[in-house]
């Protein structure tokens, strides 16, 4: 069954003229609506209005247009079903052979500063919705069915498909269409029900707008998958890689893989945490993680300098690590790395091409590139038991008039920039953390331990392992010392300054124990824990 008449009415007009032209030439009928039948007809395109193919005008402003046996019965009819098919003759009804659809803007609406009840509520699609999930129902059968299209993107393919000897798209490529609307409509219908369970249930005083709540009483997600992975976190467990439906900017899930291996589960997780690290970062740096956890990270005026002294800090944890960089990496960083360490996974904004040639030589290294940007996730959530914990992400940024000097000690200036930088790969360890830092370099790290005072322990152990000095070093605790003596430990190792929260009811203490060693304190006053 050819594709005889189209039905076309769209919000997003990309490509939609050039489209109905194409359609046009190969014979098709074309039906439309309200400022698609405007733009079509002024392109010279012959187009029938909804309301004329119908019979019924369109009323309660628009509202009320599609919803009709006209519209639903072309849609519905099996093609492959004789009664069907009579049915449509006796009551004088077309086929619709191919619907293009895409839904009023109701998310970009709500989006908008100021947006209204009134204006979310208009921009709540009915006959779009009803038309593409009976036309994907109807993506019938190898013989023919319904041709459903809610992307741009697909208007080639579809047209391809229709100049092949079939006359039609193939079965494949409908099911597939199909699939893709009904995961648009329940995308769309989520939206709805999460705004709408937002806002608040008590009663509104007259001419009130309802109020919005922080958190919807239903909170609909939904991913798209990017990959199946070969395991999960062990051998025994399945995964995959699934995305968000608009990946922001800078996130690691636009990342394009250059080379390499397919990349693990762990590969991917250890990847986001270097990658979310070092873009933190404004300066040009490279941070390697094992584990999920930094262990190097450093600011230099090259990425190969920068790499050099994040290997410094602790070149046992490194080898096999994830390494990423904010700046393109170039033919003497790519080098020095490869003649120095094994290394599972590499993140850039971009590579030189003289780069890729050393990295092509170790073909399992995966080689990621990952656009820069500064969008973060709307969503941070952790699964438990029977249900998800959903929080805003950490994106809380402290700046130098945010710090509290609370010692008798002040730092000085390069002691406070030694500062704001161990406090900034504090936050992407896990905690319990402890950072040494100065120079621009991290020099010991202690991460994950159930008490602080081990943590500050392991970081000067692994400073000493690495052959490092600690004397002079500024230290960042991601939370607030609970007792004196952590802050003794740093100071034994070498600490003069120290950044924390602040906020235990030992303040005091730690603070005069502060005074006692000599060593110049800064409250932040926001922690950052990391579990």
């Amino acid at each position: 069954m050819k594709v005889q008449t189209a039905l076309l009415s769209v919000s997003d007009k990309t490509g939609i003229v050039e489209f109905a032209q194409a359609l046009a030439q190969r014979g098709v009928r074309l039906l439309s609506t309200g400022g698609t039948a405007k733009l079509l007809a002024q392109a010279g395109l012959h187009v029938t209005e909804v309301a004329a193919h119908t019979g019924s005008p369109e009323i309660l402003d628009g509202r009320v247009k599609t919803l009709h046996p006209k519209i639903h019965g072309g849609l519905l009819a099996r093609r492959d079903s004789d009664e069907h098919m009579q049915t449509l003759t006796q009551h004088g009804i077309d086929r619709i052979d191919l619907l293009v659809v895409n839904l009023y803007p109701f998310r970009e609406t709500i989006a908008k500063p100021g947006c209204s009840f009134a204006d979310a509520v208009e921009n709540i699609d009915i006959g779009g919705p009803a038309m593409l999930r009976a036309a994907a129902k109807n993506h019938g059968t190898p013989e023919g069915g319904v041709t459903v299209v809610i992307d741009p993107s697909d208007y080639g393919r579809v047209l391809s498909d229709m100049d092949s000897p079939a006359g039609q798209p193939s079965y494949g490529l409908r099911l597939e269409l199909a699939a893709k609307v009904y995961a648009h409509t329940a995308a769309y219908d989520g939206a709805i029900a999460t705004y709408l369970s937002s806002l608040a249930q008590s009663e509104p005083a007259q001419q009130e707008e309802p109020a919005r709540e922080s958190w919807p009483r239903v909170l609909n997600l939904q991913l798209r998958r990017q990959q199946t992975l070969r395991y999960g976190e062990n051998p025994h467990q399945t995964a995959a890689f699934y995305l968000d439906p608009d990946v922001a900017p800078g996130l690691l899930g636009s990342l394009r893989q250059l080379q390499g291996k397919e990349l693990s589960y762990n590969n991917i997780a250890d990847a986001d945490a270097a990658w979310e690290c070092v873009r933190s970062i404004p300066e040009c740096a490279c941070v390697i993680v094992k584990h999920a956890n930094p262990c190097g990270v450093a600011m230099a005026e090259t990425p190969e300098h920068a790499y050099q002294q994040a290997f410094k800090t602790d070149p046992t944890s490194a080898f096999g690590g994830i390494i990423a960089f904010n700046r393109p990496v170039d033919i003497a960083t790519a080098q020095t790395i490869t003649s120095q360490q094994f290394v599972e996974v590499l993140l850039a904004p971009a590579y030189d091409p003289e780069a890729l040639e050393i990295f092509a030589a170790k073909k399992n290294v995966r080689v990621l590139q990952v656009p820069a940007g500064v969008g973060h996730n709307a969503l941070d959530v952790k699964r438990v038991g029977g249900g998800w914990l959903v929080q805003n992400p950490d994106d809380y940024q402290v700046a130098m008039d945010d710090l509290k000097v609370v010692t008798e000690k002040a730092p000085t200036a390069q002691q406070m920039t030694d500062l704001l930088f161990a406090w900034k790969v504090a936050k992407y360890v896990k905690s319990n953390a402890i950072v040494f830092a100065a120079g621009g370099m991290t020099l010991g790290v202690g991460a994950g331990q159930m008490s602080r005072i081990d943590s500050a322990r392991i970081a000067s152990i692994k400073a000493a392992n690495a052959g490092l000095t600690l004397q002079g070093s500024a230290v960042a605790s991601d939370a607030f010392f609970p007792f004196r003596d952590g802050l003794d430990v740093v100071a034994d190792a070498g600490a003069t300054c120290v950044i924390q929260p602040g906020g235990s009811v030992r303040d005091d203490e730690v603070i005069a124990a502060a005074n006692e060693r000599g060593i110049a304190m800064v409250f932040t006053g926001a922690r950052h824990f990391r579990h």
